[in-house]
């Protein structure tokens, strides 16, 4: 199944735009979009499939701290996560 999941790492400085648009290339191969410019903290929202939603965020944690790294921004502990499923996000509009 497909899960929408959405990941934040909360930190102690201000993230510029260039850094954040790092995070969002390094998450561009999972459907990804990244945020956070002018903000203490950096997010991504990211598409990966899995069988449940707890391994559905476990994959995109993994996923997201990878992307962080990759951009060069500061370890930041994970905050917050959220999934979605595809199929709960079709069944809104039936």
């Amino acid at each position: 199944m497909r899960w929408s999941i959405s990941v934040r790492s909360d930190g102690d400085r201000v993230m510029e735009r260039e850094e954040i648009v790092e995070l969002a290339d390094a998450v561009a191969p999972w459907s990804g979009i990244a945020s956070g410019i002018g903000t203490t903290s950096y997010s991504a929202q990211l598409v990966v499939e899995a069988p449940t939603s707890d391994e559905a965020v476990r994959t995109a944690i993994d996923v997201f701290t990878g992307a962080a790294a990759r951009a060069g921004l500061p370890p930041w502990p994970v905050a917050w996560a959220e999934s979605i499923s595809e199929e709960s996000e079709f069944e809104e509009y039936e």
